[in-house]
């Protein structure tokens, strides 16, 4: 007795349940019918999703490695060519025009099954680079600032918004070089629409909103936490001085200072302390270092 070409079937199994209680087969089956040559592309869909949950990597790695050692040939009664690299690649090209309906459909989905609110919403950005020369003709991959510390790289930014509980509401991608600032507008228009206007909180990194896209959100009663510049903290530096800390959690306190139309609020944690010091204390070493 000996054992040939083992394949995990737990997990596999378990992605494809997880798949069936969001009810995706009928959404998808509506944007994803069979080509004429036979291909069964929700069968390929569902293989790349499985893949980026279980082991996320590169298509061509699920193409030359993953789905061999794996038992969704089995689970969907499929041979190896739903696996080919270019199958995997044309599928991902047929997911981008169903993108506005998909993020419709999994929001009501969403709602139902795990009772979420759309009344807290987290933005913020990121990028990715790629090792390649940018080109005229490319639309989306452009130099710009990289979180990457990869300047000498193209990339495209990636903007994202989420429920408190971490669930995706919407997203884009956009040019290499799009400026955080300018990003805010479109998506509260995009999320008002779907959504509505009413009682949501946006929360975001200091560096996204503008004072004038903040001025905009106020004029229109919009509600935001957002990072306040150090700048405009200086200023407040006395009126914080003379306000009494206020302890809300077990090693967090704070302080809350109104003005005209925007409450201010300072916080302390013993956490946030400690990783303030710690920073410090790397960069008084690398100048120590640098010196000596």
């Amino acid at each position: 007795m000996r054992l040939e070409r083992p394949r995990e079937w737990g997990a596999c199994w378990l992605a494809l349940e997880m798949w069936n209680f969001l009810g995706l087969d009928n959404f998808w089956s509506k944007h994803l019918t069979p080509s004429r040559k036979g291909t069964n592309w929700l069968n390929v869909l569902k293989t790349l999703v499985t893949y980026r949950w279980i082991s996320a990597g590169s298509e061509w790695r699920l193409h030359r490695q993953w789905f061999k050692s794996s038992a969704m040939a089995d689970l969907l009664g499929e041979d190896d060519s739903i696996a080919l690299d270019d199958t995997l690649y044309r599928c991902l090209d047929l997911l981008h025009a169903p993108k506005k309906d998909l993020f419709s459909f999994l929001s009501e989905r969403w709602k139902t099954l795990f009772n979420i609110s759309y009344d807290v919403l987290l933005y913020d950005l990121t990028s990715t680079y790629f090792e390649a020369d940018s080109k005229d003709n490319e639309r989306l991959k452009k130099f710009g600032y990289s979180r990457d510390k990869r300047s000498d790289c193209v990339q495209v930014v990636i903007a994202l918004i989420v429920t408190k509980e971490g669930f995706p509401v919407a997203y884009e991608v956009m040019p290499g070089n799009t400026q955080d600032r300018t990003t805010l507008p479109e998506f509260l228009k995009k999320i008002e629409t779907v959504y509505g206007k009413l009682n949501r909180l946006w929360i975001m990194d200091r560096g996204i909103p503008t004072e004038e896209s903040l001025k905009k959100m106020r004029e229109h009663n919009a509600d935001y936490l957002v990072g306040t510049p150090r700048g405009k903290l200086s200023k407040l530096e006395k009126q914080l001085l003379k306000e009494p800390w206020k302890k809300v959690q077990e090693n967090v306190k704070v302080k809350l200072i109104r003005e005209e139309k925007e409450l201010y609020i300072l916080t302390f944690s013993n956490g946030r302390r400690d990783k303030e010091r710690s920073m410090r204390q790397r960069r008084l070493r690398n100048l120590y270092e640098r010196l000596s």
